[in-house]
Order: structure tokens, then C-alpha cells, then sequence
């Protein structure tokens, strides 16, 4: 029976890293979201922040499902999940500026998002020519360096979502800070409330650290079985 190592030692860690900071989420919104600010809705923050930021043309919509919550640039639209839009927890407001920093990325160009927006369609390539390209490589390997350069191209390929979770990472924090900053300056919320929006996002911030740590293992164990399987085709 084959035990493949790499996956085991280097890929599982960040999973279960992944699994975990993903649960860490739906508890501590679960948390905060009986923590709530009167006459006070997600939809009705978003909608003020956007105003003050001169983005009144970007709309609100609200979605179905659970923290499905996103900003759709193409569109100009803001949507919002079920558990966020309509509520008046600190939870759900910090989600809904949250996006709104999104928004106000794009209207600034902000470096990384720009950077994030470029790279998609590259990406979108890379990761379904990654696996096939490593695959016919690696089993054609015996055959010549054309087919090793192949697998390592596919391991290129791969390296195109890593690059894109790195470049996201900056941009959810940096989105984060801004929704703080904004919903404290502009006196949405304050104490015991301020606290709560900062943990929601800490925890959503955690679940893309975790998703660059998982891509990162798994780029690494594509490097490390394209090199093992060159080397043994060389002998």
C-alpha cells in the first residue's frame, strides 16, 4: 500500500488549521450575533459608509445562505447573506463594513486588490492545467526532459493560487482595518461593541491565513513529488 508522506507531514497541519479557524468563525459570529445595536441594521451601516465614501451607486443586496457575504466590483453591487443584511448584531455589521472596504479598495485602486483582479483569469487557467500537466509529466517522465519540464509547468500552474491567496491576505486585513477604523470613527459602535465586530473579523481573517498555509503545503508537496519522480526516472 502506497503512504504518501508528504500529503500526512505537510498538507494535513494546514487542513486541520483550515477546519478549525473555519469552525472559529461560525462560533464567534454564532456569538456576537446576540450582541446587537437597536434600530441599527448590517444593510443600513453599508449603506452609510458607501454614502460618506462617495459610492452611492454601488447597491445592496441581500443573498441566501449563511456569511455568503461579498462585493461583486463587475456589478457594483454589495451582497449580503440571510444572517447579515437585515440583522442588527455587531457580528453582522462588522461583516457588512467589512465588504464596504472591499468597495472602497476598488474606487481607491488599492495596490493589492488591483494586483488580486489581474490575476484571476491567469488563475483561473493555472488551477485546471495544474493537476493534468503534472500528471502527464510525471507518468511520461521515462521518456525525456520535455515531460519533466511538463510537470514542473503544472506545479507553475499551481503556483498561481498561491500567489493569488498571498495577495489576498492583504487585502481582507487591510478591508478589515478599514471597517473598524470606520464603524469606531463614525461612532457605529464603541466598547463591548467595537470588540465584538474586531473578533468576527480576526476570525474571518484566520480562515485565509489558513488557506494560504494549505496552498503553500500543497505547492511544496507537488514540488517535492515532481522532484522525487524525475529523479527516480533518471536512474
Amino acid at each position: 500500500m502506497y503512504f504518501d508522506w508528504t500529503y500526512v507531514v505537510l498538507v494535513l497541519p494546514a487542513v486541520i488549521f483550515a477546519l478549525i479557524a473555519s469552525a472559529r468563525v461560525q462560533s464567534t459570529f454564532k456569538k456576537y450575533s446576540s450582541q446587537t445595536v437597536p434600530g441599527l441594521t448590517a444593510a443600513d451601516v453599508a449603506r452609510r459608509i458607501l454614502d460618506d465614501n462617495g459610492l452611492s451607486h454601488i447597491r445592496i443586496v441581500r443573498i441566501s445562505g449563511n456569511l455568503t457575504d461579498h462585493y461583486d466590483p463587475k456589478a457594483d453591487v454589495i451582497r449580503l447573506s440571510d444572517s447579515v443584511y437585515s440583522s442588527s448584531s455587531t457580528a453582522a455589521i462588522g461583516v457588512a463594513a467589512h465588504e464596504v472596504g472591499h468597495a472602497i479598495q476598488h474606487a481607491e485602486g488599492y495596490l493589492p486588490i488591483r494586483i488580486r483582479s489581474a490575476i484571476i483569469p491567469a488563475t483561473n487557467i493555472g488551477s485546471r492545467l495544474a493537476i493534468p500537466l503534472i500528471f502527464i509529466g510525471c507518468l511520461f517522465a521515462y521518456l525525456g526532459e520535455f515531460f519533466v519540464i511538463l510537470a514542473y509547468a503544472g506545479v507553475a500552474c499551481f503556483g498561481l493560487s498561491t500567489l493569488f491567496q498571498l495577495v489576498t491576505l492583504p487585502t481582507e486585513f487591510n478591508a478589515s482595518r478599514r471597517a473598524l477604523n470606520t464603524i469606531e470613527s463614525d461612532g457605529i459602535l464603541s466598547g463591548d461593541q467595537l470588540v465584538g465586530a474586531r473578533r468576527v473579523l480576526s476570525a474571518a481573517a484566520m480562515t485565509y491565513v489558513a488557506a494560504l498555509a494549505v496552498s503553500l503545503t500543497q505547492l511544496l508537496r507537488l514540488l517535492i513529488i515532481v522532484g522525487s519522480n524525475s529523479k527516480s526516472n533518471r536512474r
